[in-house]
This record gives structure tokens, sequence and C-alpha cells, in this order.
């Protein structure tokens, strides 16, 4: 049987405000546990919750992003369940009237194709604390730093039929609130985690099957494992004569397996009411058409003006727009080095390359945006060829220098362009080959090509690969055409 996967995303991104959403507790990361949680956090007797401006704002700005429904007047309701990083026994969210309303986000696959991912909504809500289950000795403990900072869930319909789809649509939503401003997006410190609805069912059939929910993944790497992992157990135990369970489950990324957590709740078991303590939010036409006004230019628009200012290639132009940090680098080296389309190259391949490798965010390269503009300037001018530029990088890398130029005067790298001293080198080398250049002068065209390359790496062997190679192929042409 051919079976048809459903994929649905519930994405939690954590919004850039200096306190929380219903409190003046700092949001800021890496604080002592229990050390940033207030009275009003924990909705001690005699508190009220006052709500977080900013908050609101960002949540519009998404909102405008996707071409949204802004909801003028939206609710917060009370979301009641028992969880010991919960002590308020309910999380303030939002339920019927959500700030965002019906949106759509384009994604693109990497065949070059794109689809329209709508977004049934996007809530305002506060997180919950969070279960420590290490150095407890058999014990949980639980730090509350992060009750109640501020978040939009980004509900998405169940529209996508791939895990490869699903994580383009989750690097469009991160794109997007990252250029936005609106969160740092880092995966690693919780600000963007991602639950998972998947499901599978015969190709053809209109009726969804039966979902289970994937819990809380955060990296890329990990939604596209789980939601591969858990499509293949449901199909196995379907096709075994098996039933799906509705159920929230966890990805264990070290097995790489799916295991289930608890039965998947309904609405109804939260006992969601209006929240007595907020009043309910209204939105001036005002505030939107200035936060709109404000609005910077957005992934798609970036890669669409480097494809037409630059001349870039769709690939290039989708590479280097997907995260704005790196679309800023790109951009800087690109004015820097006056020649787009090298930049693209080396932000593209060179410097990622080293990132992957160190295991480093653009904002932390070792090689600066001028750096590497001032490398490509030499190897436009002919200083250095590409083999060497690639020496320089490496040492621009390890700090050994604060230029490219400085680097290539202190080791002697300055790529020699002298016909005279070239020619003398591919006279040396002819000479010391001559049943090559018989064979050579012997041989179709055809085979000339692959022959020429021999006498192209003598020379550069004896110019310590500061010969430029134009100059080398051009003195070869002439004299082995004599």
């Amino acid at each position: 049987m051919e079976w048809e996967v459903v994929i649905g995303l519930e994405i939690h991104v954590q919004l850039t405000t200096k306190s929380k959403i219903f409190s003046g507790s700092s949001t800021a990361f890496g604080a002592d546990a229990n050390t940033q949680a207030s009275a009003v956090d924990l909705a001690m007797p005699g508190t009220l919750p006052v709500l977080n401006e900013q908050a609101v704002k960002n949540a519009i700005l998404f909102g405008l992003a996707i071409n949204a429904d802004i909801c003028r007047d939206s609710v917060f309701d009370r979301k009641n369940y028992f969880y010991p990083d919960l002590p308020k026994g309910y999380q303030t969210t939002q339920m019927d009237f959500p700030i965002v309303g019906p949106g759509i986000v384009e994604i693109t696959l990497s065949d070059g194709s794109t689809r329209s991912i709508r977004v049934h909504h996007a809530h305002l809500e506060e997180d919950a604390g969070k279960s420590l289950h290490e150095d407890y000795q058999g014990m949980s403990g639980i730090d509350l730093n992060r009750a109640g900072t501020p978040l939009i869930e980004i509900v998405s319909e169940p529209d996508m039929r791939s895990a490869e789809e699903a994580v383009a649509y989750l690097r469009k939503i991160h794109s997007i609130v990252t250029y936005l401003g609106i969160s740092d997006g880092d995966m690693s410190q919780g600000s963007l985690r991602c639950d998972a609805n998947v499901s599978v069912r015969p190709k053809g059939q209109e009726e969804y099957g039966t979902r289970a929910e994937l819990k809380n993944i955060n990296s890329f790497r990990f939604v596209e494992r789980a939601i591969k992992t858990e499509v293949l157990r449901q199909i196995e135990l379907i096709e075994d004569g098996g039933k799906v369970k509705q159920e929230t489950r966890l990805y264990d990324s070290d097995k790489n397996e799916t295991r289930p957590m608890r039965s998947k709740e309904e609405a109804n078991d939260y006992r969601y009411f209006p929240c007595p303590d907020l009043l309910p939010v209204h939105v001036e036409q005002s505030l939107i058409d200035e936060l709109r006004a404000g609005m910077p230019e957005l992934p798609d628009a970036k890669r669409q003006r480097f494809e037409e200012e630059f001349g870039l290639s769709a690939y290039d132009a989708g590479l280097l727009t997907g995260e704005r940090s790196v679309a800023d680098y790109f951009e800087a080296v690109a004015h820097s080095a006056g020649d787009a389309k090298l930049a693209a190259n080396w932000v593209n391949g060179e410097l990622s390359a080293a990132l992957n490798r160190d295991n480093l965010a653009i904002n932390s390269s070792p090689v600066s945006a001028e750096q590497l503009g001032g490398l490509i300037q030499r190897i436009r001018d002919n200083s250095i060829s590409g083999k060497i530029a690639k020496q320089v990088f490496d040492a621009l890398w390890n700090k050994e220098g604060d230029s490219a130029d400085a680097i290539i005067d202190s080791k002697g790298l300055k790529q020699v362009s002298d016909s005279g001293a070239i020619g003398a080198m591919v006279d040396e080398v002819l000479a010391a080959n001559p049943e090559q250049v018989e064979q050579f002068k012997g041989a179709d065209e055809g085979k000339r090509k692959k022959m020429l390359g021999f006498f192209v790496g003598q020379i550069m062997k004896a110019s310590k690969g500061q010969a430029n190679p134009g100059v080398i192929n051009s003195l070869l042409n002439e004299k082995l055409g004599d």
C-alpha cells in the first residue's frame, strides 16, 4: 500500500523582551536556578499580572510578516493542568481569540520547487518552568526561571507531506522571526522549540489518520529524524494489523526512536476559560500601521534583491538569506570585495566549511567581513591565486595577521605574474621533459588539455605555487605551439 504523510507543526518562539510577559522579572539566559521567578510568575495570592507591551508588538510583527489577520481584540485564557514546573496550576495563553489569525508561509524545497503552508493562527502565552532530572540522586528538581517567559505559539495547518517540507517550514519560521528581531531563535537555549503532529493515511484518502504528537524537538536535524522515525513506526504498526493511538510521544535522539509519554489531551481536558485577571487586548489600527512601516527587509525580499542586484543564482541567494546574520555578513563582504559572486562563493564555501568544522555561528567568525573582502580583492587583482588564497584564509582564521595583505607580505605569498620570470621556468620544465613535449605535440586536441596539466604542475612546483596560472598557460601554449 502507498502511504501519504500528514504533518502539522506547533512552533514555540521565545520573544526578545527584557522582562517576562506578565511581570518585571528578567528573561536573561543562564542565571542560577530560581533567581528570576517573582511572586507574580508564581501567581501568589495578592499579585496581578500586567501585560508586556513589547510582547504584543512582537506578535503583531510576526502576523504582518506572514500576511496574517491581526486580531484587533484578543483574549487571554487559562489552560488548567497540574505539573511540578507549573506551580500556578494553569498556563496563561490564548484559545478562541488569538492575536494573530490565518496567514501563509512560502517554503522552497531542495529541488527548487515552492509550496504554500497555511498558518492557522499564532497566539501569545507564557512559558512554564523546567524540570531537572540530573544530579538529584534519583529525584527531580525544578527551575522556575523560565516561568512567565513570553512566547508566541505558531500553529500550522496539516499541510506538510514530508519531513523535508516540515524542516523547510521550520527554517522559514526561524528565518522570519530572526529577521524581524523578535526572537534570537537559539534552539540550543530553548528560544525556538517544535512539536510535530504526525499521521499517515492511504494515498488518495481524504480522512486524516490518527496523529501522534512529538514534543519539544530542539534542532532542525532532530525534527527531520523524529518525523521519519515516527512515520516508519506508524506504517509498520498499521501494516502489522495494529492501530495508532492518539498520544504524546518523546523523541529519543540517542536511540533514534519515539516513545509514549502520555495520552493526548483534548481541549476539554484543560478546562479553558477567560483569564479574570487580564482585560481583552485591543490593538489600534494606528499601532499596526506604525509597526508595518518600520518592518525590516524580510528573507524573500532580500533573496530577490540579491538575485537582481548582485546577479546571484536563486540557489546561492537562498543559502545566503536563510539567516539574517549570514546575509548581513555576505553583503558587507560583497561591498568590500567589489565582486558579489566571488564573495558568495567564499561565504557559502570556505567560510561555511570552517564555521561548521569549529561549530561556530557566523557572528563568532575569526575572519571578519572586512578581512574576507580584502582577501577577495587580492584574488581579483591577481596578487594571489585561488590556492594561495586558501592558505591566507587559514592564516586569518588562526589570527596570524590582521589582514590578507599583512599575511601575504609576511609569508612571501604574492603571486608571480612577471612573464620573463615565469618564461624562464617554462623553458626549464620543457627542457627537462623532452619526451612529454614530443608526446604533447603528437597528440590530438582532445588529449592535449589533459597533458598540459603535467607541465602546469611542474611549473607550479618550481615556483612554490606562486606563479600566475593564467600566465603559465599562455606561455605554454605559445612555446608548445612552436
